[in-house]
């Protein structure tokens, strides 16, 4: 398996498990995750992002079969430029990851859709968690919304030529991210971290509206148990052919690994 939903490091307002590359590779050995996309979870709140990809790059050195580096880059700082270059050229860094509601800017401003069009000629991937925790459980010194889909619709279709990754997001399937003709470009996977298999069964309707490749398997491990992910994807009532995209074909490639 692939896991395209992972952290390393501190985070701010709780004590994470796992966080450390030797522990985060011990629970993945233990549940059969082959290799992860993993960024900073420290970046999410550091004023500078890229010190955190500096911590990152540290910590994975050596464990590229393993570990695939995720830079988180914010457009409005002026710096990114050469953040990107550094996390593509010198960390070998595979992805970008964007947290707007963190980093206070919009996916839709001219600087958000910049640092993509400049990724994807890295030939990197664009990575957009909904929400890194429940806002119900979030530290009361913030409060913090998901990003919202039509925002996100309007980047993917801003840049047709991006491969975009969503990750920490339920209820697609009422948006036009998750329905069938909705005029969007093919240019991006959901990951089933916190999608339903049963009852409503989210993960099956965007595969029967979207198609087979476009779902892939993501935890959010260590903020989250992968557990649950693990279980969602082997209770898919789906051919196995069509599993095993979900592990790992289709991450691979829209990491280009």
């Amino acid at each position: 398996m692939i896991d395209v939903n992972a952290y390393l490091g501190p985070f701010a307002f709780r004590s994470l498990p796992n966080r450390t590359a030797p522990a985060l590779l011990r629970w993945m050995d233990k549940k059969g995750i082959e290799r992860a996309l993993v960024s900073s979870a420290s970046s999410i709140t550091y004023r500078n992002a890229h010190a955190g990809n500096e911590e990152l790059a540290a910590e994975i050195r050596g464990r590229d079969a393993r570990f695939i580096g995720c830079a988180v880059l914010n457009p409005a700082y002026a710096g990114w430029r050469e953040d990107l270059r550094i996390c593509r050229e010198d960390f070998g860094m595979k992805a970008v990851r964007l947290y707007p509601r963190w980093h206070n800017f919009k996916l839709t401003d001219k600087e958000s859709i910049e640092l993509v069009h400049a990724a994807t000629e890295y030939q990197m991937a664009i990575s957009i968690p909904i929400r890194v925790e429940d806002r119900r459980q979030q530290s009361w010194l913030v409060d913090i919304p998901d990003v919202a889909y039509d925002e996100i619709a309007s980047l993917v279709k801003a840049v047709p030529s991006a491969r975009f990754m969503l990750h920490n997001g339920s209820g697609f399937v009422r948006s036009a991210l998750g329905r069938r003709d909705s005029g969007l470009p093919a240019n991006y996977v959901i990951d089933l971290a916190l999608l339903t298999v049963e009852l409503a069964n989210e993960a099956g309707q965007l595969l029967a509206n979207l198609g087979e490749d476009r779902v892939v398997f993501g935890t959010g491990m260590p903020f989250h148990y992968p557990d649950p992910a693990i279980t969602r994807v082997d209770l898919l009532a789906v051919p196995e052919a069509v599993k095993n995209k979900i592990r790992r074909a289709t991450a691979a490639s829209v990491l280009r690994l």
